[in-house]
């Protein structure tokens, strides 16, 4: 049964996979989950009709599906997907576009973009994607939902076709914070911890000058939460553009000298970005690269170019990427400290309009790709959080912890949130 608009064009095919109750949190809540996982008896359609046709049914369930089954969730079927993952838009030419629920006329974000509509449409109580460059966290911003990239390599990610092991992650999505951390519990497998306090919040003020709203419509909102639950003496700005720049030398084999747009653009970030899209490039075509030249698949406008960019990648570099992967876990491991947080925008601003040009987007692409590559590079724990609307768009922020400091941060916004919305409904409610 394919995608219709009484479910938002969310799913690619509906069905229900066996489950056991139990007593955990999770037993009977519904679930969705990208195509893209393994889920026995299926083929996994990775987003285009061509994979589909040359692939056969998967013989066993991805273990992070298998998991939540065995925790009591039921699996309502797999959902639409941008095309072999590479993208952020969310379009998919061949399937449809999923209708963005909190913004019809907007992108939903990808490559998750089935599973987040599916979320924020109530059509399911969770769902599960996956984040290589940003494709959980870019749908929960647009979708006005909360997403989670875990620590790289702490969910299994076996039977999952990859797009760049270096970078990818099971992430998923959820309405509230309860549900996103038991979700998180089943899949890091991890007792149900105690809150613990941050020891500091950093708020990553360069980060925000690439926000096209006004970026005290999210710090005020982060700075009074984090005050009523641990004081404000925690809160600190920082620079992260400098800092990244002075901890991590191998970015020099990235840095341009483009200072037309500095405004627009962080040097250290922009050069993060292109050596986290020139390992994912290299990666996806020693995965992927065999295929596309044998089957010469129907891809879509604008992912054509960029697959074929991928297909002509050579190794050059790619040491450097790699040193800059090892400099900047350890430089961010050192600003954090032991239950350190950051604060970042999680995309530079509100979902873009359905089929806007892709030349149009230059810069909302290179300075989104700057904010999303400081966890994709570092491997670290990122969480999309939701703050209501500004000119009737969604808003949201992300805080991000270090690597393996998952759960600890998943507990942080459980205990935030309450707070947060508070303070967006009164923020909401004077600018009325």
């Amino acid at each position: 049964m394919t995608g219709t608009t009484t479910d938002y064009g969310a799913f690619m095919e509906k069905f229900i996979l066996p489950t056991v109750p139990t007593s955990s949190p999770l037993n009977r809540l519904t679930f969705a989950v990208k195509d893209i996982f393994d889920m026995e008896g299926y083929v996994s359609g990775f987003g285009n009709p061509d994979w589909l046709r040359t692939h056969a049914a998967a013989t066993s369930t991805a273990p992070a599906v298998s998991a939540l089954l065995n925790a009591g969730a039921i699996c309502l079927g797999r959902t639409v997907m941008d095309e072999m993952a590479y993208s952020i838009n969310g379009e998919n030419v061949h399937y449809g576009t999923p209708v963005n629920p909190c913004a019809p006329d907007r992108v939903p974000g990808g490559s998750s973009s089935g599973s987040a509509v599916a979320v924020g449409a109530e059509l399911v109580d969770f769902s599960l994607g996956t984040d290589t460059g940003g494709s959980v966290r870019v749908p929960a911003s647009y979708c006005g939902i909360f997403g989670f990239r875990p620590s790289h390599g702490v969910v299994s990610t076996e039977g999952v076709i990859p797009m760049a092991q270096s970078f990818d992650t099971v992430g998923w999505f959820a309405r509230d914070p309860v549900t996103l951390n038991r979700v998180g519990q089943i899949l890091l497998q991890l007792p149900n911890e105690k809150l613990v306090q941050p020891s500091q919040v950093l708020i990553a003020e360069d980060c925000f000058k690439l926000f096209s709203i006004p970026s005290t419509r999210v710090t005020n909102v982060i700075a009074a939460s984090i005050e009523k639950l641990s004081g404000g003496q925690i809160l600190q700005p920082v620079n992260l553009g400098d800092y990244v720049e002075s901890k991590v030398p191998s970015l020099n084999h990235f840095m341009e000298n483009d200072t037309e747009n500095e405004e627009f653009s962080i040097k250290s970030l922009t050069a993060l970005s292109a050596a986290m899209r020139l390992l994912q490039r290299f990666e996806f075509k020693k995965n992927h690269g065999e295929w596309v030249s044998t089957v010469k698949p129907n891809l879509g406008p604008g992912l054509s170019e960029r697959i074929l960019d991928a297909l002509n990648t050579s190794g050059e570099h790619i040491g450097a990427c790699e040193s800059v992967k090892t400099q900047l876990q350890e430089a961010l491991a050192a600003l954090l400290g032991e239950n350190g947080v950051i604060v970042i925008p999680t995309v530079p601003g509100p979902p873009p309009k359905l089929q806007t040009e892709t030349t149009s987007l230059e810069t909302f692409r290179a300075r989104a790709f700057s904010l999303l590559s400081i966890a994709g590079v570092s491997g670290f724990c990122q969480v999309t959080i939701p703050l209501g609307k500004y000119n009737g768009l969604p808003v949201s922020v992300s805080l991000m912890a270090k690597h393996g400091s998952d759960g600890f941060l998943l507990n942080l916004v459980e205990a935030l949130y309450p707070t947060m919305k508070e303070q967006v409904e009164i923020v909401e409610k004077l600018s009325n």
